[in-house]
């Protein structure tokens, strides 16, 4: 399954995954108490979508976005 998310870095209110229907660009916000610094964010948004989805780590895999707040993500494992 592939999704669009965007990345809330920094968030004190992290880390959760939101449902965001009325964001037209993403369909799910992740807040991450990580920094946007040497990738640790984005090691941020795989730990946090693979709990919400119940998946491994391994199976979250960001496809583009690795720079940007909107990303496009695919998690395996999940119908």
């Amino acid at each position: 399954m592939e999704i669009t998310v965007r990345v809330k870095p920094g968030s004190r209110r992290g880390p959760f995954v939101d449902e965001t229907p009325e964001d037209p660009g993403a369909s799910l916000t992740v807040h991450v108490r990580e920094r946007a610094v040497d990738g640790a964010a984005n090691e941020g948004v795989i730990r946090a979508l693979a709990a919400h989805f119940g998946v491994r780590r391994g199976d979250v895999v960001i496809l583009r976005g690795h720079t940007a707040r909107i990303k496009r993500v695919s998690v395996g494992g999940v119908d």
